[in-house]
Parts: C-alpha cells; structure tokens; sequence
C-alpha cells in the first residue's frame, strides 16, 4: 500500500477517476431529467456528490484499481472495474433507502449512473491500452498509422497461442511485423477476425491465399508428430520460411512469446506427448543437496545441469575430460546460476585418484554419472578404450560415491546395452550390472536409467546429416530400414531427474520412447526443413551397416521383469542381483585383457560376462 501512496502516478489516476465519476453522476441526473434538473434535485446533486464521488474512489482502491498499469489493462481489470463499480453503486443505494426509504430520491439516477461509470472508468483504461499499443487498425482512424513492414506473417493456427502472438506483434510495432491472416482447420472460423485480423481459410487454402507473405508462423503451441508433418508438407510449396512456437513445456512458466518464435525442428516431427514432471518430487532430493555431474560438457551432461540448477541445489559440480567442453558449460551454468556455488574438475574418471580427490573435494549428496563413449563404430575399432571409460570409469566413481556416503548415484545408460551386439552396447550393460550389485546394506541408492538416441547429442547422426545438407553433399544412411527411438535431449534430461527421485535403489528405469523412426524418414524431414527436397536437391545413399551396428535396438532384454511406476513415461525393471564379488573378479580379469589391446579377446571376455552379447565374428 506504502508504495502505491508514494507513486507520483496513483494521484494522476484517482483524479481521473474522480473527474469521471463527477462526470457520470451529474450526467445521470441529466439524462433522467431530459437536461432541465429541478430545483430540489439540482440541489440534491449537490449535496451528494461529493459523498457519492468519495465512497467509489474508496471502493475502487480496495478493488485493487490502482495496483495495475494502465497500459497493461486486460479482462481482468474489467472485472475488477465492474465489481467496483457494482459494489459502490448497490451500498450507495442501499444506504439511501435505510437513510429515508428512497423519498425525494430517482432510481433511474442511481441506475444510469451505474452504466455511466462503468463505461467511464472502464473506457479510460481501455483507451490507454490501445494509445500504448499503438493498434493500427484502430489508430489509423484518427490517423496514426504504423511505419511500413518489413516482414509479413501469416499465422497459422487462430487459437489462444496465435491470439497471444498476434497481440504481442500489436503492442510491439518496433518489430515492423504485420500479420496478414490466419489459416485455422475449425472451419467454422474461416471469415471471422481476431483483433481486426481475417481468418482466411483452412490449412488446404494455403495455396489459395492471395495476400502477400514472407513468412509462416505455426502458432499451436500443442503440435507434434503427425500433424506438424502435414503443416510442413503443405507449406514448402509456398518456399516461404516456417517458424513455430515451441511446446509449453520448453517455455518457462508457459509464457508464449514473439521472442521465443524459432524455426520448426526435427523434433517438432516426432510423435511424442509432451512430458509432465513431478517437480516438488524431484526437487525434495535436489533442493539443498550438492549435486555432481560427470561428463558434464557432453549432451545430455550439459541439459542435466542446466535442468538440476532450476531446483536450487546447495552445489554444483560439473566433472569432464574435455577442456572446452567444461569451460563452456561451467561458463553457462555460472551466467544462468550465480546464487549458486559452482565447481568445475578437469578430471578423467579413469583415474580413480582423481576421482577420489573430487569426491572428497566436493563431498556429493548425489551424483548423474552421464561420462561416457558413444560412438559405436569408434568404440567397435578401440575396444580396449571403451572398455577403460565405460566400465572402469563406472567402478571408479561407484567406490568413490560408496566412500563418501553418496545419497544418489544415476547411471545414463543406453538402450544398446539390451542384447547387445558391439562393444558399445556390451560395456554399458557391464557398468548397469557394476551399478546393480553396488546395493544393498548401504546408504547410497544406485540406479541406472536407460533410454535411445537423442536428437542432436554427440552420437546421433542428425548434425552429420545437417552438415551434409548445407554442404550440399548425399545423405548417408546407412540402411533403407533402419529404425532408432528418439527423444530431445531436455526430455532426456527432464526424465534422468524424475528416475532419481523414484529410485530406492537396484532400479533400472527405462524411459518410454514413443515409437521407432525410419532413420530415412528423418533425414528427409531433415532435408524438406533445410527448404530442400529429397532426391532432387539433395540424394540419400545407402552405406552399408557399420560395424557393431544393428537394424533395430530394444529397451527391455529377454527375462527382464518390468513394471509400470507412478510416471507413465518410465517404467523399471528390477533383474537378477549380481554378486559383487563375482562381478569385480571378471571386470578385473577384462581390464587385464584390455592393456594387452587385444580386441577378440576384450570381445570374448564380454561374452561371459554379458551371456547375450553378440559380437560379430
């Protein structure tokens, strides 16, 4: 209240008021009597006024009237005027009628000075709002006209997300964007106009528009899969540039906004459902705790610390082998999270003393082991070194989290480690089992999450593929029915989180990947958004499987139990205990076989330990 008093502009706004609420009554005795008041009711006028003009601007700050900006006037301040302007007017009447039963008095004033007031104060609001929003189709009346363009938009999808765009364009005519209709699917639409906008059509009179337009905004906030296809599939006929609102669950607080329009992604074509996470869950085991991430300049690294920062952990610690990698996401998470302590270890979990000196160094409450090798074909040619990162690096800081009384410990597993059949694959089941025996009579709770190819990470063959594009080069893929499960990496990420805070240790957590995609299917989707088309600008050539490579990769192997969890998007498995002991014997016996650089044999002594390991002969 102290700080409404002390605005300058508070005292500007209850004069106006005051000014039209005198206005209103007077001309409600006008109106009633015909402009001739009688002498007693002239007097009467008088007499009340001041009391009647008081007792609203009262009413109008407890309503909250002046707690809003003008400018910024929307529905709600309409209600608030109208139940200000209500409540004043019904205590004001009722106060007559107790005072004298209303004798001497016209209801028709109190009835007219009602509407009046309401379209009074109502109007100023509303008037301010269109002079700051400076909306051509109604200033351009009184002749203030908007500069010329220099891009038209025309706007697909006429609900509240493209309402939403379209008001914000109007109140911003710095940008020089003028939308020049809409295309809407509910036909019962086409004809009509949003804020002196047309809707001229459907999605199907895309070619029929006759307004000039230089770009195309897909503004449905909800689109994915099938139905974005179809929107891109119409609209690359027209050669203009197609952007999109993202989805609300990549927008903070769902706010859509012009700033945040981008071009449509690959990932606007897959088939998914957006994601609900369970955020007071995962922030009950973030919130306060030191938080380390290892491999935290990769991928999925990256997105998880910038999706544990949002939870307020006590610390973060970002752990990676790579120099610029590290230097680059420490650098982001510290201009994004400066309330929060940062630590940064240039550190090869290989190494155990160094790990064991982080550990010490940071003392984590819970830890996402996400440090890894991915490539497959890289890894089938240098088993020996996937042997090394994967599992050794996975042993390394699983002691270490057992030292320290680690709360948590995450392992980002991959979907390859089910029947594995390269050395990918197989070292990621090893590091699941090393994970899986670690539980028992002991603090630490493991688990292990396990999930498909991300869009966009370092092994996926999506930036290849671009970069094949804009060099203007054949797509390579390497079989005509290849398929992958494919997610976002914030999705990824997003579900990492939600699995820690679901596991009580043991747990391998299998993230529901929607349905397979044809690898070709994507690099023509690639292609068709690059503005190009498949075949004639650009060819697809078939390369042949690489090594260690299979046509299909699974999520569950055989005689693995699963069970549904609270999350539908993640479902847990729960496999055979491995005894601890066994297991560091064989992964000893496999390191020793690794420094010979011996690939068949690091390929033999995967196999009994992964019985359902593959290897190509």
């Amino acid at each position: 209240m102290k700080n409404i008093i002390r605005n300058k502009n508070f005292y500007l706004m209850l004069s106006a008021d005051a000014v039209l609420v005198t206005l209103a009554y007077s001309l409600a005795y006008l109106v009633r009597f015909e402009g001739n008041i009688p002498s007693q009711h002239l007097e009467q006028l008088e007499v009340t006024l001041p009391f009647v003009v008081a007792f609203k601007l009262i009413c109008f700050f407890i309503f909250g009237l002046y707690r809003g900006m003008w400018r910024y006037t929307s529905l709600v301040d309409l209600k608030n005027v109208f139940k200000a302007v209500v409540s004043s007017s019904l205590i004001i009447i009722l106060t007559i009628l107790f005072l004298n039963r209303f004798q001497g008095y016209s209801r028709y004033v109190y009835a007219i000075d009602f509407v009046f007031s309401f379209l009074f104060v109502g109007g100023i609001r509303v008037a301010i709002r269109l002079f700051f929003a400076n909306d051509y189709s109604f200033f351009h009346v009184i002749g203030r006209t908007r500069k010329s363009f220099t891009r038209k938009l025309l706007i697909i999808g006429a609900g509240d997300a493209g309402e939403k765009v379209l008001r914000e364009i109007l109140e911003h005519p710095s940008m020089n964007i003028e939308p020049v209709g809409f295309l809407d699917d509910d036909p019962d639409k086409s004809g009509k106009t949003i804020h002196g906008v047309p809707v001229l059509g459907t999605l199907d009179d895309i070619g029929k528009v006759k307004r000039d337009f230089d770009e195309i905004l897909v503004a449905i906030s909800s689109v994915k899969g099938v139905m974005m296809r179809r929107i891109v599939d119409m609209c690359k006929d027209t050669g203009k540039p197609l952007r999109t609102v993202p989805g609300i669950w990549e927008l903070i607080e769902g706010k859509v906004s012009v700033k945040s329009i981008r071009r449509v992604h690959i990932e606007d074509l897959l088939d998914r459902e957006e994601i609900h996470l369970d955020e007071e869950e995962i922030r009950q085991y973030i919130k306060d705790k030191r938080v380390l991430i290892t491999g935290a300049g990769g991928s999925i690294g990256s997105e998880l610390a910038r999706q544990v920062g949002r939870f307020h952990p006590q610390a973060l610690a970002l752990l990676d082998f790579s120099e610029e990698n590290l230097f680059e996401i420490e650098g982001d998470c510290r201009q994004r999270f400066g309330f929060i302590p940062m630590s940064g270890f240039l550190v090869d979990v290989k190494n155990r003393e160094s790990t064991d000196r982080v550990f010490r160094a940071f003392r984590p409450d819970t830890v996402f082991h996400a440090a890894a090798y991915k490539h497959v074909p890289m890894q089938e040619m240098h088993p020996w070194e996937a042997v090394s990162n994967n599992i050794s690096g996975t042993r390394n800081l699983v002691e270490a989290a057992l030292e320290n009384r680690v709360e948590r410990f995450v392992l980002v597993s991959t979907d390859k480690a089910v029947r594995p059949a390269n050395i990918m694959g197989a070292t990621k089941r090893v590091a699941e089992m090393v994970v899986e025996c670690m539980n028992g009579d002991v603090v630490t709770r493991f688990m292990s999450v396990r999930f498909g190819n991300v869009l966009w990470s370092s092994g996926s063959a999506i930036p290849l593929f671009q970069k094949q594009i804009s060099q203007g080069m054949p797509v390579t893929v390497t079989h005509p029915e290849i398929t992958r499960y494919f997610m976002s990496i914030p999705e990824a990420a997003q579900l990492i989180l939600q699995a820690g805070a679901m596991g009580r240790g043991g747990e391998t957590f299998i993230l529901d990947m929607g349905k397979p995609m044809r690898i070709i299917d994507l690099a023509r989707d690639l292609i068709r958004l690059s503005g190009l088309e498949p075949g004639r600008d650009i060819p697809i050539e078939f390369i042949g499987l690489r090594p260690g490579e299979k046509l299909y990769e699974e999520l569950i192997t055989e005689g693995e139990g699963i069970v549904a969890t609270g999350h539908e998007k993640i479902l847990v498995l729960r496999g055979d205990a491995h005894n601890r002991d066994a297991l560091n014997t064989q992964v000893d016996e496999l390191l020793t076989i690794a420094a010979t650089f011996d690939a068949t044999a690091i390929k033999k002594k995967l196999k009994e330990i992964v019985p359902e390991y593959t290897p190509e002969s």
